[in-house]
């Protein structure tokens, strides 16, 4: 089977085996494309459209005939249900990128999915393209470390830095691993604003040549930090050297 289907529900993990104990690779958001590769009792093996992530989810139904034309552009964006001509706010969101269609719309909200509703001012339309990738790393800033995350509520590294192109429908590989395998090494060895600096299993982005924006596991969440200190302090803690710099402008 290897049909295309969209994923329909806020957040689910991406789990490297059909299991609720296996450990999350990686997430997958609202609106996101991908084909099943393979049927497994409670739990489905799929290949992710964007950037061809191998994992699997649990299984239900998903969207098969959807065509993503808004997409949304804060961190969070609040759903809300519909309940006797009022709107009233659930505990549920949509995460930042996520794709949707509008089915019904009113004055302020837009109804996404049946009786899910989400305000105006939080999405743009698909093809928007965001050019400042500082812009978006910012808004990540303080939010929860989390390994495989890729929202506010939990982020890793190599999903801070993909988020950027995923937003822009830009293809960009999501683990670090593959990320310095893809990135054209930087010539040069003067540090500048946008430079991705990657370490083995860790990467970042410089604000500017002085400040350094990454999800950093010992500090359990997205931090700026003095782009020199970093790299002693890494070398320091994990015995970990540069491995290679490049620039998001390349891509």
């Amino acid at each position: 089977m290897k049909n295309n289907f969209f994923y329909n529900f806020s957040l689910g993990n991406i789990n490297a085996k059909p299991s609720n104990n296996s450990e999350t690779l990686s997430q997958i958001l609202y609106g996101e494309k991908f084909k099943v590769l393979k049927n497994q009792k409670n739990w489905v093996k799929i290949k992710t459209n964007f950037d061809n992530y191998i994992g699997y989810i649990k299984k239900n139904y998903f969207y098969k005939n959807f065509k993503p034309t808004f997409k949304i552009k804060k961190t969070k964006s609040r759903i809300f249900i519909k309940k006797k001509n009022k709107f009233l706010p659930t505990k549920n969101y949509l995460f930042f990128a996520s794709g949707i269609s509008v089915l019904n719309k009113n004055k302020r909200l837009i109804e996404f999915k049946k009786d899910r509703w989400i305000k105006k001012s939080d999405i743009v339309k698909i093809d928007h393209l965001e050019k400042d990738y500082l812009k978006i790393m910012k808004l990540f800033k303080s939010s929860k470390y989390l390994w495989g995350g890729k929202t506010s509520d939990g982020i890793d590294c190599s999903a801070l830095i993909q988020i950027y192109f995923y937003y822009n429908r830009i293809f960009f590989p999501r683990d670090t691993k593959d990320q310095i395998k893809f990135c054209k090494r930087k010539k040069g060895k003067n540090l500048s604003k946008g430079d991705i600096i990657f370490w083995k299993g860790h990467v970042g982005i410089c604000l500017s040549k002085s400040k350094f924006i990454h999800a950093y596991g010992p500090k359990k969440k997205v931090v700026v930090m003095p782009t020199k200190q970093t790299i002693q302090l890494i070398d320091k803690t994990a015995n970990l050297k540069v491995k290679k710099v490049s620039n998001i402008g390349n891509y």
